[in-house]
């Protein structure tokens, strides 16, 4: 029975609150208008022939799609090869492929963990025990020194 008295007191309090701020909202004050802004007199007079402004040329207006193109298209001959597209990926993937033979095997392309793995095994068993599994937990970050003033 409470929270029903609760429940109404609170519901009329938010729509009277309500009508009280949308309806005692300040009216507009009657300030005079500011006074007319004066045009400044054109810097090049029309008088002087010798006198002579460039417009600048006008830049491309190209999509995002139609530069990103413009960069893997690098013979410009409006067509992407497969060779353009697969470029920029030759060195990441050179830099996994440690056997150099053209392919990735699941080591190759997992390098990073396969070497934490072997370091954090420390008998060569094969397997990590919890106190071997607990070295390859992340470093915490560096803590940024708070003001010593």
């Amino acid at each position: 029975m409470t929270r029903l008295i609760a429940g109404s007191v609170a519901a009329v309090l938010l729509l009277s609150g309500t009508a009280f701020f949308f309806t005692g909202q300040a009216a507009e004050s009657a300030a005079p208008a500011p006074p007319p802004v004066a045009t400044p007199a054109p810097l090049v007079a029309a008088a002087t022939p010798t006198l002579s402004v460039r417009t600048p040329p006008q830049a491309s207006q190209k999509s995002r799609e139609e530069k990103r193109f413009a960069r893997a298209d690098k013979d410009d001959d409006g067509r992407i090869t497969s060779a353009e597209m697969f470029e920029p990926r030759r060195k990441a993937f050179a830099k996994l492929d440690k056997d150099g033979n053209g392919t990735l095997s699941f080591d190759e392309w997992a390098v990073k963990t396969v070497t934490k793995f072997a370091s954090a095994d420390s008998d060569r068993s094969g397997w990590l025990t919890p106190a071997e599994y607990a070295v390859t937990a992340p470093k915490p970050p560096k803590r940024k020194a708070v003001c010593s003033c």
